[in-house]
């Protein structure tokens, strides 16, 4: 199968590697994907965009079978198609799909042979079941040496640097295409989100010696800066359908926004201020710790501020230094008017903070009861004399479980039994009783039905009836939207604007999230990015 490529980079006809032909994908009152088509051309980089909600995981999940898609579309990969509601990860894999996530999903502490081999086996002596570790190592180099990932295979990769983490983890997935003919697909999902400017250059430079080698990549990034610097070609998904497909040359970063966004970029910019001379709780000036630099910004009382910025501008760190996890390098933080330094976690708590990070992981104790999951930050209220009063630890959690709507069995329920969302709402739960005077929610939502999204938001606005304020982070926009008195874009570490009703809409926060992400980082150390998993 080929195509007439559009002028652009490459020039000519080239063999169309992957074709997606009227996919849609439906899900219980929402559709996903609407008749998506796209042609990626083989031996290219092939850029895949998209605000939240766009339909872009959607995409690749069912490309990689986790999802199937509806009836009446197909994929083609090298020319053999298959229906997108039978795609599975076995069909993915024999197509020659190969996945590298944002989840690297390798591992520290072991060498770069181990990890590579974890991928495809490791080499035993037969009878004895010890392994092969000439072999292993020898294995490894070779695979190394083929996609010019020059380290040490003996080295434990903790001791690398980020670039080639995502580098050993492209190899890992790509070691058993043949040498010769067809290389299959790589598709990258968000790899330059951890890493600093100079290993997202080093990432490029290997991406692009692959392509130039016949490697067909389809790359999917918030990134526009990095798209314009590294696509041959770019498709923009919003709503669920193609609104464009464009070869480098055809698009410069105004119009991916408007693609993106769907209207032309509003030159009006809208600084971020302090707020001043109001009924505040919290005020911050010139933090700087880790990605962020020079953040100042007020939290009036009983206000929800929302945060916008892209993984890896810094929105996990400014919630973990408020909250005690991590120590400012500089800059000075009031409540209430006075100075307050956090030195842990229990300092931020006695002072009314409440922390829900990201990953439930995290806070959840799967391996204990619901009761034991909501009294794990109440727990010196219910001890006396050394004896713990599980009586009123008890009724505390029934009386818990109907005012947050948690629909459990009983207070003995394993935590681990109980749904995502209820799971969730146990946790902001768990913080709400303590009647917080700040909240910091990290993503709050992540991975919850649409059921649990509302009761948990109509949970913490409670709370802010009451007076508690907040400071919420999440990636979906739409959200933000609806749930922020006032929003704040952070991008490179830095507050870059500020959004104030009626101004505050998801595709003019989208807009602005993504023209902040490539404007040019200032400042010593702004290179730095912050880890996503933080």
């Amino acid at each position: 199968m080929t195509t007439e490529a559009t002028p652009g980079p490459s020039s000519t006809w080239r063999k169309v590697a992957l074709q997606i032909d009227q996919l849609s994908k439906t899900f219980p009152g929402t559709r996903a994907l609407n008749d998506v088509s796209l042609e990626v051309e083989s031996g290219t980089i092939h850029c895949l965009l998209g605000g939240n909600g766009s339909g872009k995981s959607s995409l690749i999940k069912i490309l990689a079978g986790v999802y199937q898609g509806d009836p009446g579309g197909t994929i083609t990969v090298d020319e053999v198609s298959e229906r997108s509601d039978r795609t599975t990860p076995e069909w993915a894999r024999a197509a020659g799909l190969h996945f590298v996530h944002q989840d690297l999903a390798v591992f520290d502490g072991l060498t770069v042979a181990e990890n590579l081999a974890i991928g495809r086996g490791f080499p035993v002596r037969r009878f004895l079941w010890s392994i092969r570790w000439r072999t292993l190592n020898r294995r490894a180099r070779a695979v190394l040496d083929r996609f010019q990932v020059h380290v040490d295979p003996k080295r434990l990769l903790g001791e690398l640097r980020p670039a080639d983490h995502t580098m050993v983890a492209i190899a890992r997935a790509l070691q058993d295409q043949s040498l010769a003919g067809d290389q299959g697909i790589l598709i990258l999902d968000e790899p330059t989100v951890a890493l600093p400017s100079a290993e997202v250059d080093i990432l490029f430079g290997a991406l692009r010696q692959y392509a130039r080698a016949g490697q067909t990549i389809l790359l999917v990034t918030h990134r526009l800066e990095e798209v314009i610097r590294i696509a041959d070609r770019v498709t923009v998904l919003r709503d669920g359908s193609v609104t464009a497909t464009l070869d480098a040359g055809q698009f410069d970063h105004a119009k991916l926004v408007e693609l993106i966004v769907g209207r032309a970029l509003d030159s009006e910019a809208s600084a971020g201020v302090a707020v001043e001379g109001e009924d505040l709780l919290l005020e911050v000036s010139d933090l700087s710790v880790g990605p962020l630099h020079g953040v100042t910004f007020g939290l009036r009382r009983g206000e929800v501020l929302g945060v916008a910025g892209l993984l890896g501008s810094g929105r996990t760190t400014l919630l973990t230094t408020l909250f005690g996890l991590r120590p400012m390098d500089h800059g000075t933080t009031k409540l209430d008017g006075t100075r307050v330094v956090f030195a842990n976690v229990d300092r931020a708590m006695d002072a009314g903070l409440a922390f829900v990070p990201e990953n439930r992981s995290d806070s959840a104790f799967l391996e204990m009861d619901v009761r034991e999951n909501l009294s794990a930050a109440d727990l010196p209220k219910y001890w006396h004399r050394f004896v713990l009063h599980q009586r009123k630890e008890a009724e505390d959690a029934r009386r818990s479980i109907a005012e947050f709507s948690i629909k459990a069995i009983s207070e003995y329920q394993p935590f681990a039994t109980l749904s995502g969302g209820n799971q969730q709402k146990a946790v902001v739960a768990r913080w709400l009783r303590r009647k917080p005077r700040l909240l910091l929610l990290d993503e709050p939502t992540q991975g919850v039905d649409i059921e649990a999204r509302g009761e948990i938001y109509r949970l913490v606005r409670n709370a802010v009836a009451g007076g508690t304020s907040v400071i919420v982070v999440t990636s979906d926009f739409e959200e933000l939207a609806r749930v922020a008195d006032r929003v704040l874009i952070l991008a490179h570490g830095r507050i870059t604007a500020e959004l104030l009703p009626p101004h505050i809409e998801a595709s003019r926060i989208t807009e602005l999230v993504l023209s902040a992400s490539a404007a040019e980082k200032a400042g010593p150390g702004a290179q730095e990015m912050e880890n996503s998993h933080q």
